[in-house]
């Protein structure tokens, strides 16, 4: 059976409240008006006036509800007050603030909790497209990864080359990349770190299998040396035209 989300609860328990409310309210305005009815049909002169039964009955209804209304606003204002004194933060409980047994409990069943979390823990598992668990590519998306670091290339591009071209969805990165591959080197079969990387994006792209970690730690590698070369390109750039201001201001001539 279903059970009722809080929400649900909450709003039941409202109404079951005000209904009792409304309950009580009616019970009590029609015992008072009752009981002052029967003070004016038996009193001699059968009127409100000079009727002190009736009086006594008013006052006595009117400091009931008095005091009803007092006893609710502390109990609210009490209970508002305890839960402000409650922290928002995390504090753990020390020994001096819960009795002996108590904290001895709290610790046994949260020592059992670790234990169980740390049991519960897959080992020797592999999915596909995902790090093993317990190795440093634990709980990373190899397609996933490799995509983002599309991003962070093109981004860093643009700082070594200001007019490159903007990055298209499905674009080879072959293609996207081609400025950068004079500053790339190339290995004895002539392919550069762009290629390997290329093909790790058309991998991810489009094959429906998951790639492998080799894939993926090859493709990594790949992003890893193009980003490398970029860095370096751009700190000699910047180097250069430190050098160049400095040239300038020294051959400046100083005005008399």
């Amino acid at each position: 059976m279903r059970k009722l989300s809080l929400r649900a609860r909450a709003w039941i328990s409202d109404i079951c409240y005000a209904l009792l409310v409304l309950v009580t309210g009616c019970f009590f305005a029609i015992s008072c008006t009752a009981l002052l009815s029967q003070a004016v049909r038996t009193s001699p002169v059968r009127s409100w006036t000079n009727n002190w039964d009736a009086m006594i009955i008013a006052v006595t209804y009117l400091l009931v509800f008095i005091i009803s209304i007092a006893f609710c606003v502390k109990r609210r204002v009490a209970v508002r007050r305890r839960l402000q004194r409650i922290a928002k933060s995390h504090h753990s409980i020390v020994r001096r603030e819960v009795p002996q047994p108590v904290h001895e409990y709290i610790s046994q069943e949260f020592a059992r909790s670790c234990l169980v979390s740390y049991e519960s823990q897959p080992r020797n598992t592999v999915h596909s497209g995902w790090g093993r668990p317990g190795t440093r590519l634990s709980g990373i998306r190899f397609r996933r990864a490799l995509l983002d670091t599309i991003a962070e290339i093109d981004a860093r591009a643009r700082l070594v080359i200001p007019s490159h071209p903007s990055l298209k969805p499905h674009a080879r990165m072959l293609h996207h990349f081609r400025f950068l591959l004079p500053l790339l080197p190339k290995d004895e079969e002539g392919f550069s770190e762009l290629h390997y990387y290329d093909s790790a994006i058309q991998l991810v792209r489009t094959v429906d299998r998951e790639p492998t970690e080799e894939e993926y730690q090859r493709g990594m590698d790949a992003a890893a040396s193009i980003l490398q070369m970029l860095r370096e390109c751009r700190s000699e750039m910047l180097e250069e035209s430190r050098m160049q201001m400095n040239n300038t201001v020294s051959r400046r001539p100083y005005p008399r």
